[in-house]
């Protein structure tokens, strides 16, 4: 499918791949796979996301394009603790470089520092990648739609199922839910964020979750202010919700996590 021209994504997307190739010298595709492939334990994010009560993925990044820097001290272990002694169901961890200034080893320190499941949040683009989540400890990756010809979608679900990882994919419009489902997609996440404009509408995610179908888990991500915004979107009949810019930019992310949480109940 030809995608959009001009975009922050895809100018994302093309540095990504560039970064890639730099990746591939640094460490081979076979030392990776080695190292994925050996790796025994995997915590369930499925089941994380899909508990009882209010079930929110604490997103842990740096920075964004769309808020700029997000925390001038930024500690990884530190913030996964807090998130989960907050009540976090899972962890989300920005591992892009240029625009977010994250890194695998962010991810790598958050999930030896917690116990919930982690998620890598990045621009995939390539079976390298998945390898190197697993291999960095992942339990869960992120797929973007939008970023992925239809074919480079179904054989990076596959692959992360041989793997024995989740794989979050990501829409924003009806015609991406039809290509993640026809992939083979059984968690869904809807940004309210539109990344090619980084305009947010959490309508966005009213309008499509009636279009899923039930035996999906369903993640609403961006945009949500408020307890009251959280609780109409798991009205709707979200199973959990990704948050991070809101806490990020708190002295203290796990205090402002565990009294969002407080307000939703």
């Amino acid at each position: 499918m030809q995608k959009a021209v001009g975009t922050i994504l895809d100018e994302i997307v093309a540095l990504r791949r560039e970064r890639l190739e730099q990746a591939r010298r640094e460490a081979p595709l076979e030392a990776l796979q080695r190292a994925a492939e050996r790796r025994a334990d995997r915590r369930d994010f499925s089941a994380a996301i899909s508990g009882p009560g209010v079930r929110v993925i604490a997103e842990m990044k740096e920075a964004s394009p769309s808020a700029g820097l997000l925390r001038p001290e930024y500690c990884s272990e530190e913030i996964a603790e807090e998130y989960e002694a907050a009540g976090a169901c899972a962890l989300s961890v920005l591992t892009e470089r240029d625009y977010f200034q994250g890194s695998l080893d962010d991810l790598r320190k958050a999930r030896a520092a917690a116990r919930v499941p982690v998620l890598r949040k990045d621009f995939i683009v390539d079976a390298y990648q998945v390898y190197e989540s697993v291999a960095a400890g992942a339990d869960a990756l992120l797929l973007i739609v939008a970023a992925l010809a239809r074919r480079e979608l179904r054989s990076l679900i596959e692959l992360s199922r041989r793997l024995n990882v989740a794989t979050l994919v990501e829409v924003h419009t009806e015609e991406e839910l039809d290509q993640a489902l026809a992939a083979g997609a059984s968690l869904i996440g809807v940004n309210n964020r539109n990344l090619k404009t980084l305009e947010v509408d959490l309508e966005t995610s009213f309008r499509l979750r009636e279009k899923i179908p039930a035996g999906c888990l369903t993640v609403t991500e961006s945009g949500i202010r408020s307890s009251e915004d959280l609780k109409r979107l798991l009205g709707a009949g979200y199973h959990a919700a990704l948050i991070g810019e809101r806490f990020m930019k708190s002295e203290h992310p796990g205090e402002a996590l565990a009294e969002f949480l407080r307000d939703c109940r």
